[in-house]
């Protein structure tokens, strides 16, 4: 069997190096990337928490500060993001230690603030997590004024 080279076809080198495992031929496997690629794995679910958690809270803020605007649509975002977070954090029980990390809220706080000033032209965000996030993740509850 050919080496696929990592740099160059990561598709095929992935393919090659489960082919690799499923026929015993541990020997021949490339062990320094596969391990990059397993840390990948939780980074991207890491990312995949904080975008979906972002826009959850952009919308929670446009809500909350741009109530003329209050519909249907931005209702839907809400519901469908702390949906999929829920199904998230329930299929990547680690992750739910996520939310009580500070540093991890104001980071996700500070990119949803950005979407929400990118969104709606006002600046008026408060600087830190307004909200718990408890109640940023309950399906009926919304920010008042």
């Amino acid at each position: 069997m050919t080496a696929v080279n990592y740099e160059i076809d990561i598709v095929a080198w992935a393919n090659e190096q489960a082919w690799l495992v499923r026929n015993k031929k541990f020997e021949l496997l490339d062990i320094e990337h596969i391990a990059e690629e397993i840390e990948d794995v939780g980074k991207s679910e890491q990312r995949e928490l904080a975008n979906r958690m972002a826009i959850l809270i952009a919308h929670l803020l446009k809500w909350q500060f741009q109530p003329e605007g209050r519909g249907s649509s931005w209702e839907r975002t809400i519901k469908e993001q702390r949906k999929s977070l829920g199904f998230h954090l329930k299929n990547v029980p680690s992750l739910k230690s996520k939310l009580t990390d500070s540093e991890w809220v104001d980071s996700v706080w500070a990119d949803a603030v950005t979407i929400a000033i990118k969104e709606t032209g006002l600046e008026n965000f408060p600087e830190t997590c307004a909200w718990i996030i408890e109640d940023v993740l309950c399906q009926n509850w919304f920010p008042e004024l």
